[in-house]
């Protein structure tokens, strides 16, 4: 599920490879988690996420998580937000390569990078939550908020919608537009300048700088998990969390 690619400089590429189109499910959250400790064990010094041409994530597997009880849903919920504890608190910097469309669950993991460079094309990215029933939960909300501010973030979260990589990287979304097949190495070349500076300077400060992000996680309470799994079992978010799953089986 998790393609490894060692780069020069100590700079290991982690491509996400769940077919097809690399949805979010139980298992790959625990891969890329396992994915990430290996890398800094081997001695990684940056990590950089992408996916494959034209698409990095299409978010979270809804019709395998539709079909998991309270109990599951929590456990995966309890898992997804130790995976993006795990971006956050990360020791090492991570770059998010989005090498083509990134909604919802995509954008979410982006978030917790440090850095984000996203392909150009036409390619959308975003948080839908709102569309689809759900109300996102605070962490994610507030690592939003820290991206690109508050208000930004209400319009951005109560429209639900999709939005163009232009329009992403002026809302501050992503950090910069890359030509479609070279994401990953301009994802490369932000590592590269950042790990050519004095190493504990360059790591101090951004533990420094990250600490509110990290500190997101720090009270499990805060996490509001099972207002999350409640909301997701409402019977008008499972009614359209199935029409969603319906109009993805249709033809072309």
């Amino acid at each position: 599920m998790i393609d490894t690619q060692q780069h020069s400089d100590g700079i290991v590429e982690l491509r996400l490879n769940r077919p097809p189109v690399n949805a979010i499910n139980p298992d790959l959250v625990m891969a890329l988690q396992a994915a990430m400790d290996q890398a800094e064990a081997d001695g990684a010094r940056a990590l950089i996420l992408s996916g494959r041409p034209g698409l990095f994530s299409a978010g979270l597997d809804v019709p395998e998580l539709l079909t998991l009880d309270e109990v599951g849903m929590r456990d995966f919920w309890k898992d997804f937000f130790g995976l993006l504890a795990r971006l956050a608190r990360s020791p090492i910097p991570i770059v998010a390569a989005l090498t083509g469309h990134s909604p919802a669950g995509g954008t979410v993991l982006a978030l917790f990078a440090d850095y984000r460079v996203q392909a150009q094309g036409n390619f959308r990215l975003g948080l839908n939550e709102v569309q689809v029933g759900l109300v996102v939960p605070p962490v994610i909300h507030q690592a939003l908020v820290r991206l690109i501010g508050n208000y930004r973030a209400e319009r951005h979260l109560v429209a639900g919608q999709m939005i163009p990589v232009e329009e992403a990287l002026d809302l501050g979304l992503i950090d910069e537009l890359a030509p479609p097949d070279q994401a990953v190495e301009q994802a490369l070349a932000w590592c590269q300048r950042h790990l050519a500076m004095p190493a504990h300077a360059m790591l101090a400060t951004r533990q420094l700088c990250r600490a509110d992000l990290a500190g997101l996680f720090d009270d499990p309470e805060a996490l509001d998990l099972d207002a999350f799994v409640h909301g997701w079992f409402e019977p008008a978010t499972q009614k359209t969390l199935k029409a969603l799953v319906d109009r993805l089986k249709q033809p072309g």
